[in-house]
């Protein structure tokens, strides 16, 4: 087990366990005790395996991953999932340990129905590895900046003018659209605001992080994705998924 990468022990667990559901995959690949952060899973190797009954029931159930990051002991996916036809843009990141599946994070959102750009769609080839540690440190100084401090004046250093491709539902392209959005939400008196960054994961051009605030006073856990081109932020992805008040274990979010 140790032997294998990985991202194909984690796109094992998601296409067969998962997309077939096949409770051999979770008795391999996941450990007794692993740890869920999902707020509406049970904790431990038994929670996934109770999934099983629920997932056979769902008609057309499909998992498309369509990015993957490994970084450390990480490995991050952005997939669209539809089950019963609704597609849902997902990011699932999980930590490994010997070759076995010990924690998992998750957020998803529906994707609204819109012609165009979706919240998925986009490059996914890797390349640029030499600069990885270069685009995780541009993308932490632009949350920061962004979402954190609130310095918009001080964005435009992070793109190559107005070029930046956004699959945000409701905002357009370039740093135009994206200073435009801020600047609607707070004319609306909507907050938005990141408290924390509890993770930044990248390979090569594409960049994850995990973070945590709130939107119009909703406490939210965000995931976004950025792909980075010559040292600039080129692309977004991103799922916000509400943080519930009470959650089938201890674990949090986060």
């Amino acid at each position: 087990m140790a032997s294998r990468s990985q991202r194909s022990v984690v796109m094992e667990l998601l296409e067969d366990g998962f997309g077939r559901a096949d409770r051999s995959v979770f008795e391999r690949l996941v450990a007794e005790d692993y740890i869920q952060h999902n707020p509406f899973m049970p904790p431990g190797r038994a929670g996934l395996v109770g999934l099983l009954e629920e997932l056979q029931r769902i008609p057309d159930n499909r998992f498309i991953p369509l990015r993957t990051l490994e970084d450390g002991d990480l490995v991050l996916v952005h997939s669209e999932w539809i089950p019963a036809g609704r597609k849902r843009a997902v990011f699932d990141l999980f930590r490994l340990r010997d070759g076995l599946l010990v924690e998992h994070w998750d957020a998803m959102q529906e994707q609204p129905l819109a012609s165009g750009r979706t919240m998925v769609d986009g490059p996914t080839a890797m390349k640029d590895l030499e600069q990885t540690a270069a685009n995780k440190a541009l993308v932490a100084r632009f949350l920061d900046a962004a979402f954190v401090s609130g310095q918009l004046e001080a964005l435009h250093g992070f793109f190559a003018g107005d070029h930046y491709l956004q699959h945000s539902p409701g905002i357009e392209d370039g740093l135009s659209g994206f200073v435009s959005h801020l600047k609607g939400l707070a004319a609306r008196g909507v907050s938005l605001r990141y408290e924390r960054i509890h993770r930044v994961i990248g390979e090569g051009h594409f960049v994850f992080t995990q973070s945590e605030g709130e939107l119009g006073g909703e406490r939210m856990a965000f995931y976004d994705l950025f792909r980075v081109e010559d040292g600039k932020l080129a692309e977004h992805w991103d799922v916000h998924q509400p943080i519930p008040d009470t959650m089938t274990h201890g674990n949090g979010m986060f």
